[in-house]
């Protein structure tokens, strides 16, 4: 009686952690807009996909600009070379200009949909160069220079904190394996403990002492650049 309770809890703890994870996603104009853990999950992996398309999809506005291209060509330009997420985002943004929205609006709705630090500044230089006239082409190939730059100190940290990450998931997961690995072997030890008020505490204790060293770990290997 005392085991159907346990699998009885644990499915039920196992439903609430995923029911956790999967609510709150709501897609708008295909990112992602809640607040569970793999919201902000698919929010950051897509946003980066963007960040890494963005120093190509500049250089494809900055030669249509040299070429004699308004802007507006300039972006058809990225929704026609581009991947996504690059050209769907570009393609909204002329969706919208083409119903009519004011281009500065257009614009940033994009920079606020996205959520991009750098696609801001991408966009704050379009703005400023129409209200000022200034040469967008200039200010694009030093956006993009400083884009790359970032992008290589990033990829450089995430290499040096790889061991880090590694650790923290073989510590996390050891103590899961062990138990799984001891119960396969001496199911006569470990039923009557897990059954047991006392083992029912500890692995309790064992899951949040697990995931307070987790969160510990990965709070120290990342860096922001």
């Amino acid at each position: 009686m005392m085991v159907w309770a346990i699998v009885l809890l644990s499915a039920v703890c196992l439903g609430g952690v995923a029911w956790y994870l999967v609510s709150g996603v709501r897609i708008r104009a295909g990112w992602q807009n809640g607040e569970s853990p793999l919201a902000k999950y698919l929010d950051a992996r897509r946003r980066a996909r963007f960040n890494q398309q963005l120093p190509e999809a500049i250089a494809v506005m900055t030669n249509a600009l040299r070429a004699g291209f308004s802007i507006s060509q300039a972006f058809d330009s990225v929704v026609e070379q581009g991947e996504s997420p690059m050209s769907e985002e570009f393609a909204i943004l002329q969706q919208q200009l083409k119903l009519g929205m004011g281009f500065e609006d257009a614009v940033e709705s994009m920079s606020r949909r996205v959520g991009s630090d750098d696609l801001t500044l991408v966009t704050t230089a379009i703005l400023i160069s129409r209200r000022t006239g200034g040469n967008v082409t200039e200010i694009f190939d030093r956006i993009a220079e400083t884009i790359r730059g970032r992008m290589k100190v990033e990829r450089k940290v995430r290499s040096l904190t790889a061991q880090g990450r590694l650790q923290g998931v073989v510590v996390s997961l050891m103590p899961f394996v062990l138990g799984l690995l001891m119960t396969i072997l001496r199911p006569g030890l470990m039923i009557p403990f897990l059954s047991s008020p006392a083992g029912m505490l500890a692995v309790l204790a064992t899951c949040v002492l697990i995931a307070f060293g987790w969160l510990m770990i990965r709070r120290i290997v990342r860096i922001d650049v």
